[in-house]
């Protein structure tokens, strides 16, 4: 739905309507659409979900967390470009999202896009040095790059800061 559907409809059924409630039946109206997709997430109805999420950014272009949950919906439908565009999105309006540029970089690690999903990476630690994940996944990519020695030392990296899957993933890959 549309601004001015939502507009239009309210402004049939109740005249004396302000700007400030039209604006705040458009918000809850966003609201409750990507409440609904949440719902669908949940259930694993991702289809569903980014139809949802894709009203609530019709309604509110700039509702991260419908890029966001968008993003992922994508990713698990293994449409990593589609994801890649809305992880980009949320970026461009909150540059210093980490879960964005995580989530990003684990979509151009499944293009094949190693050098973009580094830089996304390296970003995530550059913000959050202490970023268990960002050091597994920037392993995962390294080995992809055949840099098994700076993969397992970004593992024991993880390993060291608490994270219980950087030890598994240091065995199964034979780091010492």
């Amino acid at each position: 739905m549309k601004h001015w559907i939502i507009a239009a409809a309210i402004a049939c059924t109740a005249p004396a309507v302000s700007a400030q409630e039209i604006a705040s039946a458009t918000a809850n109206s966003a609201e409750a659409l990507f409440h609904e997709g949440e719902n669908a997430y949940r259930n694993g109805g991702y289809a569903k979900a980014i139809g949802l999420y894709t009203q609530t950014l019709a309604i509110d272009p700039d509702h991260l967390n419908a890029f966001l949950q968008r993003g992922f919906c994508h990713s698990l439908q293994r449409e990593y470009d589609l994801a890649v565009v809305d992880f980009t999105s949320v970026i461009q309006r909150k540059p210093d999202h980490l879960w964005a540029y995580t989530s990003r970089g684990s979509a151009y690690g499944k293009l094949g896009k190693n050098n973009l999903a580094m830089a996304d990476f390296d970003k995530v630690l550059q913000l959050d040095p202490k970023n268990e994940e960002a050091y597994n996944n920037r392993g995962w990519i390294k080995k992809a790059e055949g840099d098994t020695k700076g993969a397992c030392k970004d593992w024991n990296t993880s390993k060291k800061m608490g994270n219980a899957e950087a030890k598994i993933i240091l065995k199964n890959n034979n780091c010492r």
